[in-house]
């Protein structure tokens, strides 16, 4: 079970089967009765790949030659799937969807009959698998996000914007919502959104058709630390050893010209914690999301290109 532990100075107390520990003036948890830190190593250190990027936009005068935002792989079997967002150079290009596959997810192989969708605007994708079915969820034009569904990976069909509602059943107000993220548990589905990267919300639905705030405000926000003082978005969420985690990107620049990758937790997926040293990732690779090989999470960072990240030892904080 998770214990929130507040603390405005920093104190030093025995925590009992856990030893010594020291905590600073931010929120931070404990997991009672597990003998893992609040933010295990393995979800908090990671060294990047020799190879990096492992996957980019062309450069040539292709559909994909950026590619751009949150792009989303899933590990299937001994497979990984890539969903991206490739454009030209120039104004007026469309945002469209690709997808690329890899035996180890260093080596990536391009579907032939890229791009998989283009008929609507596609970027800032997660997606999830539900059944027989695979659930995407991504920015369109204007930033608002939509629903996209498809049987095989592939082909994908659109099926409108996300329609959210307040917490009085009120429509959400006009302008964008996007950096659209999913999670699913038991029959009910979680979105979390954020507003021109202000703050995230979170809204729930039973039949991915009208979704409704858990609250109107905020439950994740920007700062006050330095390095998520001017926007944040989540990318994903995750379940490990009792808690949620949540990988967000973030930004310590007005003019976000540079976006880092940071995470929280929550044990109800409301309230969060911010890792104390945030960020895990910097330097403009931002949109990350991890992965499961098998053996260990792997970070990926998204934008503006693929890097790999692989976890390496240390002592969670």
């Amino acid at each position: 079970m998770l214990t929130l532990i507040r603390s405005a100075f920093v104190v030093s107390f025995l925590v009992a089967g856990l030893g010594f520990a020291q905590w600073t003036g931010l929120d931070t948890p404990h997991l009672a009765g597990q003998d893992v830190p609040a933010f295990p190593a393995e979800l908090t250190t990671f060294t990047p790949n020799s190879t990096n990027p492992v996957f980019a936009g062309t450069g040539t005068d292709t559909w994909d030659q950026k590619i751009r935002e949150r792009g989303y792989i899933l590990r299937e079997g001994n497979t990984y799937h890539l969903w991206y967002t490739g454009y030209r150079d120039g104004t007026d290009q469309n945002r469209s969807l690709g997808y690329a596959t890899s035996a180890d997810g260093v080596t990536w192989t391009r579907y032939k009959d890229n791009p998989i969708h283009a008929s609507t605007w596609v970027e800032d994708m997660c997606v999830v698998k539900s059944g027989n079915t695979y659930y995407m969820v991504a920015e369109g034009r204007n930033d608002v996000a939509h629903l996209l569904t498809s049987p095989n990976r592939i082909h994908w069909t659109e099926q409108g914007p996300l329609d959210i509602r307040y917490t009085t059943h009120q429509p959400l107000s006009q302008g964008p919502y996007g950096t659209p993220t999913l999670w699913k548990e038991k029959d009910t589905w979680y979105l979390f959104y954020e507003r021109k990267d202000q703050a995230v919300w979170l809204a729930t639905s039973k039949d991915l058709k009208v979704w409704t705030n858990v609250q109107d405000e905020p439950v994740l926000e920007k700062g006050p630390a330095g390095y998520d003082r001017y926007a944040v978005a989540m990318n994903q969420i995750i379940h490990y050893k009792g808690a949620y985690y949540a990988y967000y990107h973030a930004s310590a620049f007005a003019d976000w010209h540079e976006w880092s990758t940071n995470i929280a937790v929550s044990t109800d997926l409301v309230h969060w914690t911010k890792y104390s040293a945030n960020p895990i990732t910097s330097g403009n690779k931002s949109s990350g999301i991890v992965v499961n090989d098998g053996k260990q999470y792997r970070l990926y960072t998204m934008h503006p290109a693929v890097n790999l990240f692989l976890p390496t030892k240390g002592d969670g904080k």
